[in-house]
């Protein structure tokens, strides 16, 4: 791990790896869940990152195949005390506008207990609120893959916190 004043910075050098990382962030998730923005290139390990996620949560993540041709995947999660109660994996790749999302059920999906797992968050930062936390996925020559983690608010700053601490 690498921190900096802009970003806390992962290396995974595998699949199973990059999973781990995602299990960690689950682990460090509030009751009050999260929106979580992934952003990155195709093949750079968004989904592989998402279905690590959807295993820290106690989900099967087989469950999770990107959503490319819907805008998104509701999903319960098994009941946990104090943890949240549903995660949403949504794709804003082929959305062409921020209305599609609203029309989608994001105002749903920004309500307290719910993970919010966006692939290609970006194209629509501002709809996704001020406290988010952003990551980006990249593919390094040598196949292997770098993490970056920004925190916007203070509780995706303390999500973060969390993160690096069982994540070193």
């Amino acid at each position: 791990m690498v921190r900096s004043a802009q970003a806390t910075c992962w290396a995974s050098r595998s699949p199973a790896e990059t999973r781990a990382l995602a299990r960690g962030l689950a682990a460090a998730l509030a009751a009050d869940g999260q929106v979580v923005s992934l952003v990155g290139a195709l093949g750079a390990g968004k989904t592989e990152f998402a279905k690590g996620l959807a295993e820290g949560l106690g989900l099967d993540p087989a469950l999770l195949a990107s959503p490319t041709f819907s805008i998104a995947h509701e999903i319960a999660l098994p009941a946990a005390p104090g943890g949240p109660r549903r995660l949403v994996h949504a794709d804003c790749f082929r959305l062409h506008a921020v209305q599609e999302l609203e029309l989608a059920g994001l105002s749903d999906w920004l309500a307290p207990g719910v993970v919010l797992l966006a692939e290609w968050g970006d194209r629509f930062e501002a709809a996704l609120g001020n406290e988010r936390l952003d990551l980006s996925l990249r593919e390094l020559p040598d196949g292997s893959r770098e993490i970056s983690a920004r925190a916007h608010g203070s509780t995706a700053e303390a999500t973060l916190a969390r993160w690096r601490e069982r994540c070193p």
